[in-house]
């Protein structure tokens, strides 16, 4: 499955960006999908993930309750909705796909498949 990630911007604190992944060569609705982010000099870290039927998602606490994710399995996308985004939230956005069913995952390693990543730049 390829994966490309888009949205991605310059937003001023308090600020909304919509990114999206979409997929290519395999169907999502096999998959589990997740975004992580990684902000320089920083370890990539977790953001969302939702499960393969896109009836369950987890949240890292620092987006929890600003950031929703959503997919759409007829589009073939996934979807991070941020709200009032904050400059730590600065930092290069992947979707990665868990290509194994099973439950959500956190990790970078559980995940097997990687888009290009998406810039997002949160001004103070």
């Amino acid at each position: 499955v390829q994966l490309q990630a888009s949205g991605g911007g310059l937003v001023q604190t308090g600020g909304f960006l919509r990114l999206s992944c979409e997929a290519s060569g395999r169907t999502l609705s096999l998959y589990g999908v997740g975004w992580f982010r990684q902000a320089p000099g920083k370890e990539r870290e977790f953001v969302a993930a939702i499960s393969w039927r896109g009836s369950s998602t987890v949240y890292a606490d620092s987006v929890k309750g600003r950031f929703t994710m959503s997919k759409d399995n007829v589009k073939n996308t996934v979807y991070l909705e941020m709200n009032s985004l904050k400059p730590e939230d600065t930092a290069v956005y992947y979707c990665a796909v868990d290509s194994f069913l099973g439950s959500i995952k956190r990790r970078p390693i559980d995940y097997d498949h990687w888009g290009q990543g998406t810039l997002v730049t949160v001004s103070s």
